[in-house]
């Protein structure tokens, strides 16, 4: 079964699907969060992050790139103890990691978005190749669910799926190779 079989009506993978998933993002906390959550989902189901999310905003003071960039000690040892996130040493430390590159990437580019701009077009296999080089804790599904989910690479939502049409008037960047 595909997530457009099972996520319509879930009060967690519902509004995710229909309002989210696959559509194309701009924005570059939005990008940073969907990234963020991308990697802690590893070895865990998305429902898991999903329930967390609200609490992972509010960890990551709303993913702003830059807050999370300055972090140090005292902000590690916080995320390390909130017990409403996802407390692996490993994926806190990329996270913080992750926005000192995309921190660049922006300075360089003007925005991560850019920056994927600039990428596209990419298949999968090396987008995954950019992305272990980029940036920390990351790997085929990491990357490729976090393409998906923002609109760089295709297959979010069934062909058959409502949403996958109204995300084509979205005009995905994957849409327009």
């Amino acid at each position: 079964m595909s997530y457009c079989d099972i996520a319509p009506g879930h009060p967690f993978h519902g509004p995710y699907h229909d309002t989210e998933y696959g559509f194309p993002v701009r924005d570059d906390a939005v990008l940073f969060e969907r990234f963020v959550l991308e990697i802690n989902q590893a070895g865990l189901s998305w429902l898991t992050v999903l329930k967390k999310r609200k609490a992972f905003l509010d960890a990551f003071e709303g993913f702003d790139v830059g807050t999370v960039a300055r972090y140090g000690e005292p902000e590690r040892t916080r995320l390390l103890s909130d017990a409403g996130i996802i407390r692996n040493r490993l994926k806190i430390d990329a996270a913080i990691h992750n926005a000192r590159v995309i921190e660049e990437l922006i300075a360089e580019h003007g925005s991560f978005a850019a920056w994927l701009d600039r990428q596209h077009p990419l298949p999968k296999d090396d987008w995954v190749k950019l992305f272990r080089k980029t940036f920390r804790f990351t790997g085929g599904e990491i990357t490729g669910e976090f393409l998906m989910s923002t609109g760089y690479l295709p297959g979010a939502h069934d062909e058959s799926c409502p949403v996958y049409r109204e995300i084509l008037t979205k005009r995905p960047a994957w849409s327009t190779v």
